[in-house]
């Protein structure tokens, strides 16, 4: 006589599919080498240009005259930290750094989603969605920036002191966590929020200064930046050249740049389009008049897709940002951007495509490689669209007698008592 069946919960589903997804990703990069993956060029950051800097940074001073260097101070903090895991090699100990904060991460959503009302979908994103990157999520240090982030949305609801505090910690790191303070609610949430990131990164940044020689040499070599091929911009001077435009691809600053006539025209567009989004952010703000629990972790997908798609430089690893800040929003069962999530999941995994394995494509500018980045990039971009548009629509104050009425802006101490936490 048959037994009943037993079939394995949702979070041991996820357990086992966390473990089998970062073991193909661990042997991915133990194969780093052959030329269908990227031929090294995936572990060679973390091997050699990590390695360089935590020989700089252990003498006490962040990189000076280094083009490459182009990140805020608590970066360095990042770097230094593999030195303290006894046993390992730097390359050893950077990657067990790297998934014990993607473990994290997944612990973190897990919890959160498993509180009543809410979805496991998050932790599901994040278990599928990182590996579609390949092997490259754990040569770089974006998924410890990415932890922060997803700690401080899934934080700030219960505690914006505590939310504020870890937005300020990625900002230093990386510059873009501080977007996730964007969507508090008005009123003591945001005060809260936004005076303790302020506090905790003047302390941190004070600490580095002192730690540290020439903290901000970083702000030279990023200002020096063109376009890099594989951002919107990039994209359109790469099918330029199949009109006759005479630019070409050169390896600078730390990526493939195109130089050539009217790359600072096309620089100066995307840095006038970031600012455009700043403004829209600024007058989403402004007109907001509904906040629900998903609303701080809709508008920080929204802020981040928005800069993403209109900066100079849109390296691979940007993705990693997109896929965190996605799962934070499918946590809660009143987020509008489920859809945007499949956009980004999408660009993820047609990104792949683009590097490393057919990178060469992409810098000859072949019309194979136009046309991935044309797919890569039309799709983040769709995603910033809707974004934009679903969290306006979520937020705006209802019609009535087609008037709008507005609404008070509830406080972090009144919202849901099943409000996004961790603890």
């Amino acid at each position: 006589m048959n037994g009943p069946r037993v079939t394995p919960g949702p979070v041991l589903k996820l357990t086992l599919g966390w473990f089998a997804t970062r073991a193909l990703m661990l042997w991915l990069l133990a194969h780093d080498s052959s030329p269908l993956l990227s031929g090294g060029s995936v572990a060679r950051e973390v091997g050699r240009l990590y390695v360089h800097w935590y020989g700089v940074l252990e003498q006490g001073s962040y990189p000076v005259h280094d083009t490459l260097w182009q990140y805020p101070p608590g970066a360095g903090a990042m770097l230094l930290a593999p030195g303290l895991v006894p046993g390992l090699s730097y390359v050893q100990a950077f990657v067990t750094l790297t998934l014990a904060a993607d473990a994290l991460i997944e612990v973190a959503l897990v919890r959160a989603g498993r509180r009543p009302g809410r979805s496991l979908l998050g932790a599901a994103l994040w278990t599928g969605g990182l590996p579609l990157l390949l092997h490259l999520p754990l040569a770089r240090y974006d998924v410890q920036v990415t932890t922060l982030a997803v700690l401080s949305l899934l934080t700030l609801t219960r505690s914006p002191r505590a939310g504020g505090v870890l937005g300020a910690l990625g900002a230093l790191v990386k510059g873009w966590p501080a977007l996730v303070l964007l969507g508090t609610p008005r009123g003591a949430a945001t005060r809260s929020a936004w005076s303790w990131a302020a506090g905790a990164g003047a302390v941190v940044l004070g600490l580095l200064s002192v730690a540290f020689r020439h903290p901000l040499s970083f702000l030279a070599e990023q200002g020096g930046r063109g376009v890099q091929i594989e951002s919107l911009g990039g994209t359109a001077l790469n099918l330029a050249r199949h009109a006759g435009w005479s630019g070409r691809p050169h390896y600078q600053y730390g990526a493939i740049e195109l130089v050539g006539p009217y790359v600072p025209v096309v620089a100066a567009v995307s840095l006038a389009l970031t600012a455009a989004a700043f403004g829209l952010l600024v007058l989403w703000r402004v007109r907001a008049r509904r906040w629900t629990e998903a609303t701080a972790a809709d508008a920080a997908l929204c802020a981040v897709l928005l800069f993403t798609v209109t900066s100079r430089v849109i390296s691979p690893q940007y993705m990693v940002w997109l896929i965190g800040l996605a799962a934070v929003c499918l946590v809660s069962r009143h987020t509008g951007q489920r859809p945007v999530a499949v956009l980004v999941l999408a660009a993820s995994a047609l990104s792949t495509v683009v590097y490393p394995l057919c990178y060469g494509q992409v810098i000859g500018g072949s019309w194979a490689g136009c046309l991935l980045m044309l797919g890569r990039n039309g799709l983040l971009t769709a995603a910033a669209v809707l974004s934009f548009v679903r969290l306006w629509r979520a937020t705006a104050a209802p019609m009535v007698n087609g008037e709008q009425r507005t609404q008070p802006c509830p406080d972090s101490d009144r919202l849901p008592n099943r409000a996004l936490s961790i603890s």
